[in-house]
């Protein structure tokens, strides 16, 4: 491309064969003026535009008929040509004089317009990967093509494939005019990718004193093809000895590798390619050469560098990596003094820092305990100040003498003023009342900075569901000319009802279906006002709960719960009541295996239930426990249905009972918890009836007042794995461990165990009819519901008819979030789960369990609320000898809540 700036006094004088080549002489003249003189532009004419609107090319020039300038010393004409340039239109820009007439001047704008992008093809590359690129190099036809343009296109395929371990990415683009578009250009843009790069190794040279597999775990973006040996038979081997052999020879001699060739793996004559994970990215290279020398400063060598990394190719196109490394010495800390504080001794903050004389050097350790990194999880001397108020406080460590393998420091504290919270405001809630909210907090007006009740008050937010945790802001906006501070919490709503909807009809059952809905963020005093329908009265932070369910004559269960969660509105103090009524029919006739209309009438289980519990917030030994007191009422109603002996087929039983339970949870998101724990401990129990009267156990009806006293406890930690993998924090593997307990007692040695009330051990943990005799569904992925406490004995060869008094189960899951965002969840995870349960004491063997492993899915739509999948392995149902998992497993699916 040829810019051609004639300045103020450029005269063009082409040559024509077809004309005489006289010039004016006026011309002439004005080239060789040496003193100035004002001129005026009489005319302008433009030419070379064929498609762009002349008018905006006068603007842009900026010369019009009229302006007036000086000659020679104006620079004018290469304003005019600098400001068209600009654009990007034109790839040729000339200004001619063309004629002058005492102080006129007539002037010619000749312009070469750039061409436009007609169509563009990549060769040599497959249909999804030219789509992703036209999008990144932000093609569009009639854009108009530059020198940027065509290097754009070259540098965002070459960084494309680079990332993708091709090293050596050839892009050469062809251009010419393309017919189907006016003054337009089509590309063909010809890329060669070359061979994959792979890491063959990774060596390491001058780390006397760290082995060099430690440096490589440092390396997590750079890592190794993945190598074991293999010895193959060398009667079938057509290669000599020590000569390599590849995958695709393997196979093609031996078949794939299976289980039953792993005698092979011994004697290194040859390194079998394995995986192909090893990807070179240089700028994860980059990365991992800052995440060693970080790891050689936490040893103390913070003199650590790498001095040279050489990149070597093997015969085969891949890499060897040798990073060079200067260790330099190991340094320890010597005295530490502290300066400046005075609400905090210096042995105060000694303890916190935990840092001693003669400890290996570890800058990184430092600025973690003062809290120059930031963090939640508290504990460090930053976050001691801030609890207290010194929202101002700032720490130095400075280093004040170096000497031998010592290094003294002096940390400067300024402690500043006491901030006290000015202004508290809410914006985004639009259904939730500002009270519902207000009431979570804990950043009140008046009262002193803390930090760990910022903390708090944004996960009290997060656990109520109604808002997207993600967006949770607390806009902390200090004065320090008043020592104060305005907290500007920043709110997104959220879906937090559900709604449950299945039908179906089914031949001789009739209709059968699930109807349930439940509003999270309720109103009931809203709900006679017609104007707080839309659709719902909301916004008052209420639970409200109903559900119908029904398969045809067979069974129907209607239930009803309603919790106000702020009890008078001034103590986290909840109120909760419970409502059902469920009717199970044995309305199918033996004989012809239909449903028989008079046999549901006359053969079935009724049971109603009322319950009211109270729960309270206990400030001892911390606010994360709560007490909660619960009576139960439920009658149940037979009819020819022995459900559990023939002895008890007709009557009514009255189950009454009291629950207490306390319980501990710090847990942060219950939808996907990353970090907390929770503990339960209840105890239920019902009147001692055979102590206040001896005659009970003698009474026809031993089931009319059942008795019992039942235990549980449940212990839940979450522990976030490793750091979070990318740019989101969310994306972290988590460790969820569990341990789980209960059993039942009895007041009276001389009646037997209740019936009610005790542990369905086994399958996916979802309610069925023994839930409406109060039993507890415990989950056992990898297993049908058992009956036996024998691991041996397999469990799809019995029929659950009686279940446990005492069960114990213990999970390990390891989760991964796939989805964090306000309209779904979803994770992955495996588990291992070993549980069984026991009739008596007197059996009762806690190492005798029954075990399983797995896979499983999680999705949590708002809407909807838990979908669950889980494939488990049951160990204890393979047989000896037996090959393969047949009979071992089990799929098993859940919906609504996390099982037990």
């Amino acid at each position: 491309m040829l810019l051609v700036v004639i300045s103020a006094f450029t005269l063009s004088a082409q040559e024509d064969t077809t004309k005489p080549t006289s010039i004016d002489p006026k011309l002439i003249d004005w080239q060789n003026a040496r003193v100035p003189k004002e001129y005026t532009i009489a005319d302008v004419k433009i030419t070379g535009i064929k498609h762009l609107d002349t008018s905006i090319v006068f603007s842009i020039s900026n010369l019009l008929p009229g302006d007036k300038f000086v000659h020679p010393g104006s620079d004018i004409f290469s304003k005019s040509i600098a400001n068209l340039w600009r654009q990007r239109f034109f790839s040729n820009i000339e200004i001619f004089v063309t004629k002058i007439d005492g102080d006129k001047v007539w002037l010619e704008i000749s312009l070469q317009e750039r061409p436009r992008l007609g169509n563009f093809k990549f060769n040599g590359i497959n249909k999804a990967d030219a789509e992703e690129l036209a999008i990144k190099a932000s093609l569009a036809k009639q854009t108009i093509i530059t020198e940027n343009t065509l290097r754009n296109i070259k540098e965002v395929v070459t960084k494309f494939y680079t990332e993708k371990s091709f090293r050596n990415v050839s892009v050469i683009i062809e251009q010419k005019p393309d017919p189907a578009f006016a003054n337009s250009d089509q590309l063909a843009i010809n890329v060669v990718k070359g061979n994959k790069v792979k890491i063959n190794e990774i060596g390491f040279y001058g780390n006397e004193n760290v082995e060099g597999i430690r440096l490589k775990k440092q390396m997590k973006g750079t890592k190794e093809m993945s190598k074991f040996t293999l010895k193959p038979d060398e009667a079938k081997s057509p290669y000599g000895e020590n000569k390599p052999y590849s995958f695709k020879e393997y196979t093609k001699d031996w078949g794939f590798l299976s289980l039953s060739k792993t005698k092979q793996l011994v004697d290194p004559w040859f390194r079998f390619k394995l995986f192909s994970g090893a990807k070179f990215d240089q700028k994860k290279f980059d990365d991992d050469k800052n995440n060693v020398l970080n790891y050689y400063n936490s040893l103390g060598y913070r003199d650590a560098q790498i001095v040279e990394d050489t990149a070597i190719y093997t015969k085969n196109g891949n890499l060897n990596l040798d990073l060079k490394i200067k260790e330099g010495k190991q340094y320890y800390f010597g005295n530490i003094v502290w300066k400046g504080n005075a609400k905090y001794s210096d042995s105060i903050l000694n303890v916190i820092l935990g840092i001693n004389k003669g400890d290996i050097y570890n800058v990184g350790i430092m600025n973690k305990r003062l809290g120059k990194e930031a963090s939640q999880d508290g504990g460090d001397i930053s976050g001691l100040y801030m609890d207290e108020g010194y929202l101002f406080f700032r720490v130095d460590p400075v280093e004040t003498a170096v000497y031998n393998d010592t290094i003294d420091y002096e940390i400067r504290v300024t402690e500043g003023p006491q901030a006290r919270l000015k202004n508290v405001t809410i914006a985004g809630n639009e259904k939730t009342k500002d009270y519902v909210i207000r009431r979570e907090l804990r950043t009140i007006p008046g009262e002193l900075f803390s930090r760990t009740d910022l903390i708090r008050s944004q996960r009290e937010l997060a656990n109520l569901q109604y808002f997207n945790q993600e967006t949770i802001e607390p806009g902390v906006v200090p004065d320090q000319s008043d020592g104060t501070v305005d907290i500007n919490w920043k709110l997104e709503e959220k879906s937090s009802d559900q709604l449950e909807l299945s039908a179906g009809w089914g031949g001789g059952i009739g209709l059968t279906g699930t109807l349930g809905v439940t509003f999270n963020n309720f109103s009931i005093r809203n709900i006679w006002k017609k104007s707080a329908w839309d659709p719902l009265p909301t916004g008052d932070g209420q639970k409200l709960s109903l559900r119908m369910q029904s398969n045809g004559r067979a069974f129907r269960s209607y239930s009803f719960s309603f919790t106000e969660p702020w009890l008078g509105g001034k103590k986290r103090n909840s109120l909760t009541i419970g409502l059902n009524n469920s009717k199970y029919s044995n309305a199918f006739d033996p004989f012809t295996g239909q449903i028989d209309r008079a046999r549901s009438d006359t053969n079935y289980l009724k049971v109603n239930g009322i319950s009211v519990s109270l729960g309270k917030q206990l400030k001892w030994p911390d606010d994360y426990f709560s007490l909660v007191y619960s009576i139960n009422l439920t009658q149940y109603q037979l009819r020819n249905y022995p459900i559990f002996d023939q002895n008890f087929r007709n009557g009514t039983s009255t189950n009454i009972s009291f629950k207490i339970g306390i319980q501990r949870s710090s847990v942060f998101d219950p939808i996907f918890p990353r970090s907390g724990s929770n503990f339960l401990a209840s105890v239920q129990f019902t009147p001692p009836y055979s102590l206040m009267n001896k005659n009970a156990s003698k009474t026809s009806n031993e089931f009319k007042n059942p008795e019992y006293h039942k235990w549980r406890f449940n212990a839940e930690w979450y522990v976030p794995i490793g750091k979070p993998l990318g740019a989101d924090k969310n994306r972290q593997f988590v460790l969820k461990m569990a341990a789980k307990y209960g059993f039942m007692g009895r007041y009276n040695r001389d009646i037997g165990y209740s019936p009610f009330e005790r542990f369905q051990v086994g399958d996916a943990g979802l309610t069925n009819n023994f839930g409406l005799l109060g039993y507890d569904i415990v989950a056992h992925r990898g297993y049908p519901v058992y009956q036996t406490s024998n691991p041996s004995i397999n469990p799809d060869q019995q029929n659950a008819t009686q279940f446990f008094t005492i069960f114990n189960k213990y999970t390990l899951e390891m989760r991964f979030p796939l989805v964090t965002n306000p309209s779904s969840t979803i994770y992955a995870l495996s588990f291992f789960e070993a549980a069984n349960g026991w009739f008596n004491y007197k059996d009762y063997n806690p190492f005798k369990l029954r075990r399983s492993v797995g896979v499983g899915m999680r999705f949590f739509l708002p809407m909807f609320g838990l979908l669950g999948f889980d494939y488990g392995i049951g160990l204890d149902r393979l047989t000896p000898g037996q090959s393969g998992l047949k009979g071992a497993t089990r799929f098993t699916f859940m919906l609504g809540v996390e099982p037990e």
